[in-house]
């Protein structure tokens, strides 16, 4: 916040007011123009926390300019009517490639687990975007695959031993089983 606050061509707009925990964020909200956007690279930095940077426009072909310099967020957040979500549905779409959730008309609290949360996005808000940090699929960031070809019984992981030992849900020759 101290960072964007001092930037040249960064307004705050609003700050929160601080409750005395000195863990939690207090919310600001910065503004700034696509001229400054364009020559600062730190107005590119996503920021974690309550924290929002709006980037003024002049026109479509601006706008499109700002969102080919974004980097890869975990969010982003568009407001409109339902006209100007018709009128720049291709701009919307653009930003798939962006983030690794797209919020309409409303604002990226906190995550959900759940089958169809994301929590990622491209490079840099994460650096392997097929996973993500939150929801059902997370631990995937975690687990290496390796294959153990040609292992006598013995040496293989309980998990892989025929008889399923630890009595898990497996996929055996492309079925989930506990067989």
């Amino acid at each position: 916040m101290e960072k964007l606050s001092q930037t040249n061509g960064v307004t705050l707009l609003a700050e929160g007011k601080e409750e005395g925990q000195g863990y939690l964020g207090v919310p600001h909200v910065f503004q700034s123009t696509s001229e400054f956007f364009f020559t600062d690279e730190t107005l590119e930095e996503e920021v974690f926390g309550p924290s929002t940077l709006t980037v003024s426009v002049k026109d479509k072909q601006d706008l499109v300019k700002v969102i080919g310099k974004l980097k890869g967020h975990l969010t982003i957040t568009v407001h409109g009517t339902d006209e100007d979500l018709k009128n720049y549905a291709d701009v919307i779409s653009s930003l798939e490639q962006k983030a690794g959730r797209l919020i309409i008309n409303g604002y990226p609290t906190g995550v959900e687990v759940c089958h169809a949360m994301v929590h990622g996005g491209p490079f840099p808000a994460t650096t392997d975007s097929r996973t993500t940090s939150v929801g059902t699929m997370a631990i995937t960031r975690f687990a290496r695959p390796v294959c153990y070809q040609n292992f006598p019984g013995h040496l293989l992981p309980d998990e892989l031993k025929d008889g399923n030992p630890l009595k898990i849900w497996r996929l055996v020759d492309g079925n989930l089983t506990k067989e």
